[in-house]
């Protein structure tokens, strides 16, 4: 159902390679670079993420409760888009690890919580069967 996510900055280009080394690990690149508006992902692939300095002109502003969750491959990757984040200008919003209890196919929801510069909200998550 979700096409693409869309989030607001005030330094564009500033904050561009912070989706860039996210996208990188997560194997996919820019689809859409303009002047206001750049989106990363895969055209025929899943959902993508954009990143855009406001139509209307006025600052951009984060969403109070509004996250945007980036799937991983396994908790080895939730750890490392955690670092990537974190060395790219992110700040820690929860560091990698389980979430609550297994469920009863003994999975558990396995995640990393961290902002963008603009302090734009992500979360880097994966379902899996590991403790740690």
């Amino acid at each position: 159902m979700i096409g693409y996510v869309t989030l607001g900055t005030n330094d564009l280009q500033g904050n561009a390679p912070f989706y860039d080394a996210i996208a990188k690990e997560l194997g996919v690149g820019r689809m859409m670079d303009f002047d206001t508006f750049i989106a990363w992902g895969d055209m025929d692939g899943k959902p993508g993420v954009a990143l855009t300095q406001p139509f209307d002109g006025n600052e951009a502003s984060v969403g109070n409760g509004t996250m945007v969750a980036l799937e991983c491959s396994g908790p080895e990757q939730v750890r490392k888009l955690h670092a990537i984040a974190l060395g790219n200008g992110g700040t820690d919003e929860g560091a990698p690890g389980p979430r609550g209890d297994a469920d009863e196919g003994g999975n558990v929801f396995y995640a990393a919580y961290f902002r963008d510069r603009d302090g734009n909200k992500l979360n880097a998550f994966c379902m899996t069967k590991e403790k740690d």
